[in-house]
């Protein structure tokens, strides 16, 4: 099966630091219009989960999730969950670190197309 979210080595340690800190962890990939689109990182049940959200998978053990109408427009994407310098502005829990997570995406060829992994609408995993 072909992951449908990924991440990088360096996000990973981030995401080690933060737990230590603040226990198990969440991510949502945002589309406000406050935050622009980034995947934002939550402690575990911070963020409500709904029927409008999509369960895409874990990484490094989080959770992670997608608003359904965002879904549809990356559902033929791979994202991969990273982190550059820089604070930005919302409300993750990297944010006082001074750098932020960020999604890279590219599009499944065929085969990959074909082998994804499920997703999951309106559960709280």
């Amino acid at each position: 099966m072909v992951q449908r979210v990924k991440i990088t080595d360096a996000a990973a340690a981030v995401i080690d630091t933060l737990k230590k800190e603040h226990g198990e962890l969440m991510f949502h990939q945002s589309g406000g219009c406050c935050d622009g689109s980034s995947p934002m990182c939550f402690e575990k049940g911070e963020l409500m989960i709904n029927e409008t959200d999509i369960w895409l998978g874990t990484i490094h053990e989080c959770d992670f999730y997608m608003s359904h109408d965002q879904f549809e427009y990356w559902k033929h994407t791979q994202l991969t969950v990273d982190i550059v310098k820089g604070r930005g502005a919302s409300f993750s829990l990297e944010i006082p670190m001074g750098i932020r997570f960020i999604i890279k995406s590219r599009i499944y060829n065929d085969q990959e197309a074909k082998e994804l992994t499920p997703v999951h609408s309106g559960e709280i995993i």
